[in-house]
């Protein structure tokens, strides 16, 4: 979003600043009858901005506290001093202030006994709003008192709303720039986004749904999703999304400036190398004018949080294709498949997956597994070439190359960096100790290491099996299921071995398309 677009938004209601509920809930506590119909007839035509009155009645101290603590949202309560017992009333009010921590509801303590709870002293002491005695409060002066406290309720619940609004920009400012993927960003502005334009948090609403979808030059990807949109993540927004969403979403890009529909909100981003991003969030309530400028604050935070992402987006694939192509070198004087660099990548993704890793973590590993055999640099020709028909000198010899690519890697403090630092030394450590280098045995080998040793393993079999005359799959099944435990960590051989199938049809495909490129 520029600076100098303007949110637009439909034209607001004169009752666009009050609580979202469609009446006012008003709670009569009195032990006499009377009392309250009296009180509701006053109050029965009641209208305040538009919305009438909801009277709850309770003829206890024990049920009013009941009700308040079942019916949050109570704007006024009109509380009788004398119930159960002389100060029933005023022990209501400070249990609805200190233990149910209810500060927003009116209080108008109202007796027909004004000397057992002299005014003055029940005022200082308690935390009511009024104070009446039954004599005096008339029809005129009920009415008059009601539409002040419910002024002082509907702004009191304003001004919570702006500071939990203000509260979750601030959160989300801090989240914004700590994100590092467009998916975990967008799914972030969404949640907060539906947060901030919720009605008033003591009242229910529908969970919001939404998306937001990103590309340049009509063609857009959902690279977020919220509620009923959610499962749509990474599909086509043109092939998934409804006509009206979709005209909606083409209309902002053609205006390419922010808008508030009747129903929804629609966010527009653009970066400076034509990226455009769009926030489609469907709103419960019509926004007031807290939601439209709590939308600008967060607009102007998250526009450059998409900068940020795009440039970062951009420095990891720079480093990616020469970490791939470094990689690439390393494998094709070690005389390996021109495929295993991009086998081993995939699996080890794929694995991480299915062992739980979120995926930040996966492609972190995705990312630096290309670098694990950088230390074959320094193995002498005449030994690289020979391999696996060495003597157990060259043997020894071979066997630094973790250690010389850990040398060459470890000075790096970039994180992708140091993973394939840490990759690079422990890819041959085996879970039973008796791997090299170190001898490093089960959870003392890193985890990404322990994956990257599966996909390494697994792909050198499934090329040498690919290459007999009768090809058997079930040959490499078999070296893993008997090398959980020793070789493989017991776990993630497990995991392997549920999704064999899947693994083995991953690595064919990759190496059919390899193979006709």
């Amino acid at each position: 979003m520029n600076k100098d677009d303007e949110l637009l938004f439909a034209e607001e209601t004169n009752e666009a600043s009050a609580p979202s509920q469609e009446t006012w809930d008003i709670l009569i506590a009195d032990d006499e009858e009377e009392v309250h119909a009296v009180t509701r007839m006053v109050l029965e035509r009641f209208q305040f901005e538009g919305k009438g009155v909801r009277l709850l009645s309770a003829y206890s101290g024990k049920e009013t506290l009941q009700i308040m603590q079942t019916h949050p949202n109570i704007a006024v309560l009109i509380l009788d001093v004398v119930m159960e017992e002389d100060t029933t009333g005023l022990d209501v009010v400070k249990h609805i202030r200190e233990v149910l921590c209810n500060r927003f509801v009116r209080i108008i303590l109202r007796t027909g006994q004004p000397g057992q709870a002299p005014e003055r002293q029940v005022t200082m002491e308690y935390d009511i709003n009024d104070y009446k005695g039954k004599s005096e409060l008339t029809a005129q002066k009920l009415f008059t008192t009601i539409i002040g406290l419910l002024r002082a309720y509907r702004d009191l619940r304003m001004i919570e709303r702006s500071r939990r609004g203000l509260e979750r920009i601030v959160t989300l400012s801090a989240e914004l720039f700590a994100q590092q993927t467009l998916k975990h960003f967008s799914v972030g502005l969404l949640v907060h986004l539906s947060a901030i334009l919720q009605a008033d948090e003591l009242h229910a609403t529908p969970p919001s749904s939404g998306v937001v979808v990103s590309g340049k030059h009509g063609e857009f990807v959902i690279s977020a999703g919220l509620g009923t949109f959610q499962s749509l993540e990474g599909q086509n927004a043109q092939d998934a999304l409804p006509a009206n969403i979709q005209q909606s979403l083409f209309t902002t890009i053609e205006h390419k400036r922010s808008v508030f529909l009747e129903d929804a909100y629609l966010g527009y981003f653009s970066t400076k190398n034509g990226l455009e991003h769009i926030i489609y969030l469907q709103t419960p309530v019509s926004p007031n004018h807290l939601d439209i400028e709590f939308c600008k604050i967060l607009e102007m935070n998250a526009s450059i949080a998409f900068e940020n992402i795009e440039l970062h987006q951009e420095i990891i694939e720079t480093q990616r294709e020469v970490i791939f192509t470094l990689g690439e070198v390393v494998e094709r004087r070690f005389h390996k498949a021109a495929t295993h660099i991009k086998q081993v990548c995939a699996i080890s993704h794929l694995l991480a997956l299915k062992a739980h890793l979120d995926e930040q973590d996966a492609e972190m590993l995705r990312l630096a597994a290309p670098l694990h055999d950088v230390g074959m640099l320094g193995v002498p020709d005449a030994i690289l070439y020979k391999h696996p028909h060495l003597s157990p000198a060259e043997w020894t010899i071979f066997q630094r190359h973790p250690l010389l690519g850990y040398k060459i890697l470890k000075g790096v403090q970039q994180p992708i960096l140091k993973l394939a630092a840490q990759l690079a030394m422990e890819h041959h450590e085996h879970w039973d100790g008796q791997g090299y280098p170190n001898g490093l045995r089960g959870e003392e080998i890193h985890l990404f290491s322990r994956i990257l040793h599966i996909a390494d393993v697994f792909d050198e079999l499934m090329d040498a099996m690919h290459q007999q005359a009768q090809p058997n799959v079930m040959s490499v099944k078999t070296v893993f299921q008997e090398h959980a435990g020793t070789q493989f960590d017991p776990k993630l051989a497990e995991i392997f071995l549920t999704h064999f199938d899947e693994f083995a049809q991953h690595w064919i495909e990759n190496h059919v398309v390899s193979s006709t490129a």
